[in-house]
Order: C-alpha cells, then structure tokens, then sequence
C-alpha cells in the first residue's frame, strides 16, 4: 500500500518556496503521492477555511513535477464542473506526459455554492455536471486507454452518489475522511474499481477514544493500526491530510513535517 500527502497550496503561509520544500520533505520521507486541492475564485465561504493564496493545482502541480523525480502528484479533489471537460481532459494529459506518467486527477463535485455562482455554473446541477464532463473525459480518453497510458480518475465523495459515479467511471473511490467503521462498511457493501481513501492526520500524545474518531486521528499506534486496516481493506493508496481547517496552521509546516516523519519512520519498519 503506498502513502500519500494532501499539500496546503493556500493560506498565509504558503508560497513557492514552501509548497517546493513541502515536495522536498514527502519524497525524502519516502512518501509517494503528493496531492492539491483546487478552488477558482476565492469567494468568502471558500476564504474561511482555504484563503489567499491559493495557488492552482494544474499549474503548482506541473511546476512540482519538476522539481521532484518520484513523487506521484493528483488533485484531491479537481471540482470538474469548474472547467470545460475538454479542457480538464487536454490539461490532465499533458501534466501526466509532462510528469513522466505520474498524474492522478482525484475529482468532485464541490460544495462551494458562492464559487459555484462567481463561475456562472448552476450549484444544483453539479451531480449531474459531474457524471457528464467524466463521460466526456472517458471518451476522450478511450484511444489512450487501450495503449495503457490514459490518467487514472478516483472519484472523490463520501455520498452514495459519488460511490455509484466512481463505480461508473472511475479507477478508485477516494473518500475523504471518515471513521474506520464507515470506510469499512462502504467497502464491503460495494464493488469498488479501487479504493484510495483520504483520512485525517493529527498525532495525540493520548488514545483517542471518541467511537467516531476519524481514521488518522489518535496515537501513532492508533493511525498505524488504522493504515493496517486500511490496506486489509484493500486500500491501493491512503493519503494523509494534516491540515485541520485553521489558515494559521499553513504558517506552522514543520508541525506537519514532524508527524509525517512519525508515520512514515514507524510504517517502514511496521511494513
């Protein structure tokens, strides 16, 4: 099972030299995805939890690509009805041939309904939007399938409905955040392509007793434990996102860093 890393590309503390260093740090750990969210227009529901600035993730993405020479890189998640799916296909496919064959574009439906408005797309129709730019991207990628060098899609959401979308057209499942006892239910009461869950990261210095505690949040050996079940399930990828809504956080990477640092350490010798 490999381990991934959500990366802030947002906030008041991220800048170029800190989203490089975040890359340097992931692939020196060993970790071997590093993922970006993605938002359009910073509108005030969006700036409460992901404020300016926020650094796009097709363009952070290609210039990381760079500056790094393992690292799988994705998008957790591209809300797809932002973009024409054309466009979402032709950008999606150079940053993969770009990369060297490391692109994983993670996608959703989003939530952001002043976002929604700002880009002149209707919030309602965003299920259905969704369902059609991956039909339109299945379509346009059909030819490369067959050669074996299309972009791997994992459809983000936690709902029935995005389960059903990434039965339909995606290559894995990628929830994000939920309990252990959720993540495993879903699992077992479908026929997933793949799974690639996104769970939180926060390190206690006690055991996390709360039954809805989320999968990543506790001790280490509560998050080691939740990895190992996790890859009983049959997790291909998990990635880890150590940011917790606070914009301030972004000022404080090395708190990050050192958790990662944990968990990579211990699952190397665990695995």
């Amino acid at each position: 099972m490999q381990l991934g890393v959500n990366v802030p590309n947002f906030g008041p503390g991220t800048d170029p030299g800190v989203l490089r260093e975040w890359a340097r740090v992931a692939e020196g750990l060993g970790y071997d995805l590093l993922m970006v969210s993605d938002h359009v227009t910073v509108t005030p529901d969006v700036a409460e939890r992901y404020p300016e600035p926020f650094y796009e993730p097709f363009t952070t993405l290609s210039w990381l690509a760079g500056a790094s020479t393992t690292l799988r890189l994705g998008t957790t998640v591209l809300v797809l009805p932002y973009r024409h799916p054309l466009l979402v296909a032709r950008m999606a496919t150079n940053l993969q041939q770009l990369s060297g064959g490391r692109f994983v574009l993670g996608v959703g439906v989003g939530w952001a309904r002043q976002e929604y408005e700002a880009l002149g797309v209707p919030f309602t129709a965003r299920g259905r939007l969704t369902d059609e730019h991956l039909a339109t991207l299945r379509k346009t990628w059909r030819p490369k399938d067959s050669a074996g060098s299309s972009v791997p899609v994992w459809v983000g959401g936690n709902s029935d409905a995005a389960i059903r979308r990434a039965i339909r057209f995606g290559d894995a499942w990628h929830p994000l955040r939920g309990t252990l006892s959720w993540l495993r239910s879903a699992v077992t009461d479908h026929s997933l392509p793949g799974f690639a869950p996104r769970i939180a990261l926060r390190l206690t210095t006690t055991p996390v007793d709360d039954p809805e505690r989320p999968a990543g949040v506790g001790t280490l050996d509560q998050i080691l434990d939740d990895l190992d079940q996790l890859r009983l399930l049959g997790a291909e990828t998990v990635v880890l996102d150590p940011y917790h809504g606070d914009p301030e956080e972004t000022r404080r990477p090395h708190r990050a860093w050192q958790d990662l640092t944990a968990i990579a350490t211990h699952w190397r010798n665990r695995s």
